[in-house]
């Protein structure tokens, strides 16, 4: 059972994703904030398997909890929910530690598969956002912790980072690929080295970027 906590100070918006949710087996609504702050005092309290964050609420907003909850380590996997096309918003949120994110209008199988993959251990960064997240990051380069020119990655290497840039997991991969979990962990943690990045999400838009994948 994946363990979900909600924050959004829309008390509609976090009634119709609970209900949405009740209705996948797997995934279970066990808490629920309604600013930044209720988020930061919760979270490491309930410690949920991931946390679906929106970002522009009163109080606290989604990307100073993020930046909080970050900072203390007790950010656990975090998808943003939004119904913005703010870019700048989005890439601080990732910047800050979230694993990708979705816009409020999304279908329930998006939705439920979503928290399944980052669960998982994946990321979500979507090619359908990509092109945009990018004309950001061109803006927003000084902050972006990466290497401007990174290592080759090998040919195996390169063929997981594409993996990783569908959402896959670890697991997933090694199962696509044949090898062992600690393989494919190997080469994540090399692919992470080579491009100068602290985590998969940074590798994935630096894979974009440099049009790796």
């Amino acid at each position: 059972m994946i363990r979900v906590c909600l924050v959004d100070d829309q008390n509609l918006v976090r009634q119709g994703i609970r209900s949405l949710l009740e209705l996948s087996d797997d995934i279970r609504v066990v808490a629920e904030a309604a600013d930044g702050r209720q988020a930061v005092e919760l979270i490491p309290e309930v410690k949920p398997d991931v946390v679906l964050m929106d970002m522009r609420m009163p109080v606290m907003s989604g990307l100073e909890a993020l930046q909080a909850l970050s900072k203390a380590g007790a950010l656990p996997p975090t998808i943003i929910l939004t119904t913005f096309d703010d870019d700048q918003l989005v890439l601080a949120g990732i910047r800050a530690g979230a694993r990708g994110y979705l816009l409020k209008d999304v279908s329930l199988d998006q939705l439920v598969s979503a928290i399944q993959a980052v669960a998982a251990g994946g990321s979500l960064v979507q090619p359908a956002v990509t092109q945009r997240l990018l004309s950001g990051l061109e803006h927003m380069h000084n902050e972006f912790v990466s290497l401007d020119r990174p290592d080759p990655l090998t040919e195996r290497e390169t063929e997981i980072l594409r993996l990783m840039a569908g959402g896959f997991s670890n697991k997933e991969i090694a199962n696509s690929l044949g090898v062992a979990e600690g393989t494919v962990k190997n080469h994540v943690s090399n692919i992470l080295s080579k491009l100068g990045v602290r985590d998969r999400t940074r590798a994935v838009l630096k894979a974009f970027e440099l049009k790796l994948v």
